[in-house]
């Protein structure tokens, strides 16, 4: 009975397996993925073309395929059933020390409840941490705080922290202000298991700053971006970032290492696959289930049963059950960016396996290039160029490295600062590399349907390329297309037939993009700036919001940056910006150049940027639009009453931007200008001490805009202006609820505004 089993499960028939895959692919797709109704109906065209491929090729195995669907559809049915915590007295939640992280007194990481999971945060005493030092789980109880969801992302090409947790099934948060933290006495395996992850984590803190990068990554799966975040980009710039994923790499060499220790102990094929297994499973736990590890490992598992039951399975059918099985398990799997790459690499290595290495090297970076545009916007041409510089140092001095710091460090403690000096230097010359932007194109944010077009025509060229006989399709103009539907893709984001007027999201603070119609010019109206109320230092939010959105559109040149005044809220992040993306013309009100630490802002950063003063009555004329300087009237030293005020007009609308400009300034400008406005960014976030009704009366917006932070300590926008905007029956818009808020014109298209969060609009 036991046999019939298996033999029903490893099939002999080649791409039964695979399509099988696809087919729960596409569904999860569209359980889980899809969103807009055109997204609905493709994938539900793509699951009926795998449903009838697999009723015409493999009708006798009907059977098995019902089952496998209907188990995944009511995977899928109870996985949809969200959990939700409430938040009462009774109301406990377990931590374990590995999953959270203390720094400055407060605590974050992920807590569990009776039915689920939850991210958690908050303020911790003494005795608490010393509780967490202590590697035991812990009881939460008494909490007193509030619980909602978990944000989503605010801006274009910003990283969505909802859609990653609810990934891993994780749909709210709680930040709690006081509770009761216990020791929970435990000696199960899952809480040793902890245990053992809690205390590498540890070891690995102790070790030097790269040493400890390295085996966090290797072994953990893990690593503190904010300390590492240098390494990361240098990696991502030349598109060698997979090296530092846990994946088949590291499944090899485990398997490898494992497989020479049990022959030289003269153990059997299948006691050394049992030493293996444990090993590997170890490692799920210790990676958190990183997906290129389970699927490499699942791989492994399923290639040895096939081989020591005698099954002669296709390479490519392993591939497809790891998958199937992976998916039953993590059904939202394929919300993850990783385990997209992952599998797609894993079967793009099968379909390229009769390719020499070079030729397999660049047609599975053809084959990623799709969802590096999609997910990340930029490709690095010469990425097989630098796999060959990286992956040899990589194999052959880091890992080793790393691995024998991890088995060394806990006697002696000698040769670390060797191996770090080591790795400093392989380092060092990877940042020179990566800082030359070699090969590196911000080509822009695909969207879905073009990212699949390119990647079935890159699939569909690399079988036509593998085929012994010619094929229906001609190799070279399947080629052809492939590349001209790049460059279509390329012009339609760079060449652009629309302009924007764009309040981007950043918190309590301003930043304003402007772009014209083709040729495209693009200018930005301040920074933004995380307010430092602590003093220590911080990554600026500029690094995940507005640099992401400026490659998203394939910008990595400003024709101009105007800074209003020098508040951390509105140039905060300049320095930042001017070391990632060129800036041609930096625009400032007199005065400004001498305040001492706006120079600070400035130092070393603007060798290629040309430094301009502006005064009231000054006009900065560029091709398709003319910004009209309206304020101030006299130098200053870049405090509010100083700020730089523009007025424009583009597409036969008028706008006007005053930074936090007071109302002395506003009744000014009244007297001196006569203003027609029909869009206004509201002075000071909606400050009372802005936007004087006199001043609003005389303008007369149409429409008024309002940037700032949720839940902000300056309690912006006050109620005395919304007020006032609703006496005149002025309508307005806030970052707070809309999130990123955008005005396209132009394109032979009557303009509108697209407000990123679909709430909030008044």
């Amino acid at each position: 009975m036991q046999a019939s089993k298996i033999n029903l499960l490893f099939k002999n028939d080649v791409g039964f397996y695979l399509l099988t895959a696809l087919l729960l692919i596409a569904v999860s797709f569209l359980a889980f993925v899809c969103e807009s109704f055109s997204q609905k109906i493709i994938c539900i065209l793509i699951t009926g073309y795998f449903a009838v491929l697999l009723l015409k090729k493999y009708a006798t195995s009907l059977k098995l395929v019902l089952i496998l669907v209907s188990l995944f559809i009511g995977v899928i049915t109870l996985n949809k059933r969200e959990v939700s915590f409430e938040l009462t007295e009774q109301s406990q939640i377990k931590i374990y020390p590995d999953q959270v992280h203390v720094k400055d007194d407060y605590l974050t990481g992920i807590g569990h409840f009776q039915r689920g999971k939850i991210l958690i945060s908050g303020k911790v005493t003494s005795e608490q941490e010393k509780d967490l030092k202590k590697g035991l789980p812990l009881i939460i109880s008494q909490i007193k705080g509030e619980c909602g969801e978990i944000e989503p992302a605010t801006n274009i090409g910003e990283f969505d922290y909802q859609n990653y947790y609810a990934a891993k099934g994780i749909i709210q948060k709680i930040k709690y202000s006081t509770c009761n933290l216990r020791v929970m006495r435990s000696n199960s395996v899952l809480t040793n298991l902890h245990k053992i992850r809690f205390d590498l984590q540890n070891y690995f803190q102790k070790m030097p700053q790269l040493l400890g990068f390295f085996a966090s990554e290797l072994i953990l799966g893990e690593n503190n971006a904010q300390e590492n975040q240098e390494i990361l980009n240098n990696y991502r710039d030349l598109g060698v970032i997979h090296l530092l994923s846990i994946s088949g790499l590291h499944v090899g060499l485990y398997v490898l290492i494992i497989s020479t220790i049990c022959f030289y102990l003269k153990m059997t094929d299948e006691e050394a696959f049992l030493c293996c297994c444990i090993v590997l499973l170890l490692g799920i736990f210790l990676s958190y289930g990183q997906a290129g590890f389970v699927r490499a490992s699942l791989t492994y598992f399923l290639g040895k049963i096939c081989k020591f039951k005698g099954y002669r399975v296709a390479g490519i059918d392993i591939l497809g059950l790891a998958c199937i099985l992976h998916i039953i398990f993590v059904p939202r799997l394929f919300m993850m960016a990783g385990a997209i790459l992952s599998y797609l690499l894993a079967e793009g290595l099968q379909l390229t396996n009769k390719f020499g290495k070079m030729s397999q090297s660049i047609l599975l970076n053809v084959l990623l290039t799709p969802l590096l545009l999609f997910y990340f916007y930029q490709v690095n041409f010469l990425t097989v160029l630098f796999n060959l510089m990286v992956v040899p140092y990589f194999n052959w001095v880091v890992m080793p490295i790393a691995f024998a710091n991890v088995l060394l460090f806990g006697f002696t403690k000698k040769l670390a600062p060797f191996f770090e000096q080591v790795l400093e230097l392989g380092e060092k010359a990877i940042g020179n590399l990566s800082n030359t932007k070699l090969g590196l194109l911000t080509f822009g944010k695909i969207n879905w349907w073009q990212c699949l077009i390119l990647i079935l025509l890159t699939v569909l060229l690399i079988i036509a390329l593998r085929e012994k006989t010619e094929w229906k399709i001609n190799k070279k103009k399947l080629s052809c297309s492939l590349i001209g539907t790049y460059f279509l893709f390329f012009s339609m984001i760079h060449f652009p037939l629309r302009g924007q007027v764009t309040f981007i999201d950043v918190g309590q603070g301003d930043s304003i993009l402007i772009t014209t119609p083709f040729p495209r010019r693009a200018y930005m109206i301040d920074t933004g700036g995380k307010l430092n109320f602590s003093g220590k230092k911080m990554t600026p939010q500029i690094n995940r919001i507005t640099i992401p959105f400026l490659k998203s559109l394939g910008i990595s040149t400003l024709d101009g940056v105007f800074v209003s005044h020098q508040d951390a809220d509105h140039v905060g992040d300049l320095g930042p910006l001017l070391e990632q993306i060129y800036v041609k013309r930096l625009f400032m009100a007199k005065g400004l150049i001498n305040n001492t630490s706006f120079q600070k802002r400035l130092n070393g950063r603007v060798k290629h940027t040309k430094l301009i003063e502006l005064l009231a009555e000054m006009q900065v004329k560029e091709p398709q639009i003319k910004f009209n300087v309206v304020y101030p009237y006299q130098p200053g030293e870049g405090k509010n009453e100083d700020s730089l005020s523009l007025f424009f007009r583009v597409a036969n609308k008028n706008w006007l931007f005053t930074g936090d400009l007071g109302q002395d300034g506003e009744k000014e400008i009244m007297q001196k200008s006569n203003l027609s406005v029909v869009y206004f960014k509201l002075g000071h976030h909606g400050s009372k001490t802005s936007s004087n009704p006199d001043f609003l009366r005389a303008i007369h917006p149409q429409k008024v805009f309002i940037s700032a932070g949720r839940k902000n300590r300056f309690g912006h926008p006050h109620q005395e202006t919304l007020t006032t905007l609703s006496e005149q029956q002025i309508p307005w818009v806030s970052t707070q609820d809309c999130g990123m808020i955008s005005w396209y014109y132009g394109g032979m298209q009557k303009p509108k505004f697209s407000y990123f969060l679909k709430r909030g609009k008044r």
